[in-house]
C-alpha cells in the first residue's frame, strides 16, 4: 500500500500509537489500515456415500482436485457464502448446511470453514472456476492431487468420522505450512 484511501496522501508501515504492530498509517490524516485474514468459505457436499469435488481451472493450483470453496463477499453469511461458492463452482444446490470444520492458515493469512451439507438432488457441473466435477468415494479420491492441505485434512476428517460412526463433531485446527497437510 503506497497511498491512504481515505484522503490520497502517502502512507508509512510503522507502530500507530497505542498499538502493538506495524500497520499502514496515513502521514496526513492518520487513517490507520488495518490488512486482516481473508475469510474462505465452503462446503463438503455429499451425495449417498460420496463426496463431491471439483478441478480447478485456476491458479493456484489449477487441475488439482478440491471441495468447492472461496473467499467470502461483504453482506454474505458464511453459510451463504459457502452455498454461493458451491452453486459457482459445481453448480449444485446445497441443504443443511453445518459447520464442520475451521481451519486457521496463519502463514497465508487466511481462514477457512467448511461446511458439511448435502447435495440436493444430486445435480453437478463444471462452473467457471472448474474444469471438472465428480463424485468420489474414500477409496477414489486422488489424495495425491489435491489442492490445499485444508481439502486433505477436511475430506480425511470426514471420512474418518463417517467410518468410526462419530456424530461429525466440529472442529479447529491450524495449519503452520503447507508440509502439515499430513498426506
Amino acid at each position: 500500500m503506497k497511498f491512504c484511501s481515505d484522503c490520497g496522501a502517502a502512507v508509512t508501515f510503522r507502530i500507530p500509537p497505542g498499538d502493538d504492530r506495524e500497520r499502514f498509517v496515513c502521514d496526513a490524516c492518520e487513517t490507520i489500515h488495518y490488512i486482516n485474514p481473508r475469510v474462505i468459505v465452503g462446503c463438503l457436499p455429499t451425495w449417498g456415500d460420496q463426496v463431491l469435488l471439483c478441478r480447478r481451472a485456476i491458479e493456484p493450483r489449477r487441475d488439482y482436485w478440491t471441495l468447492p470453496a472461496g473467499f467470502m463477499e461483504n453482506g454474505e453469511t458464511t453459510e451463504e457464502g459457502a452455498a454461493r461458492e458451491t452453486w459457482e463452482e459445481a453448480r449444485a444446490r446445497v441443504r443443511d448446511l453445518a459447520l464442520y470444520r475451521v481451519y486457521d492458515v496463519p502463514y497465508i493469512n487466511q481462514v477457512y470453514l467448511f461446511y458439511r451439507c448435502s447435495l440436493i438432488d444430486g445435480s453437478h457441473a463444471p462452473g467457471p472456476e472448474s474444469t471438472e466435477t465428480r463424485l468420489y468415494r474414500r477409496d477414489e479420491v486422488p489424495w495425491d492431487d489435491l489442492a490445499f492441505p485444508s481439502i486433505y485434512r477436511a475430506l480425511r476428517a470426514f471420512f474418518d468420522d463417517r467410518e468410526a460412526g462419530r456424530d461429525y463433531p466440529h472442529a479447529v485446527e491450524t495449519i503452520f505450512r503447507r508440509r502439515d497437510a499430513g498426506g
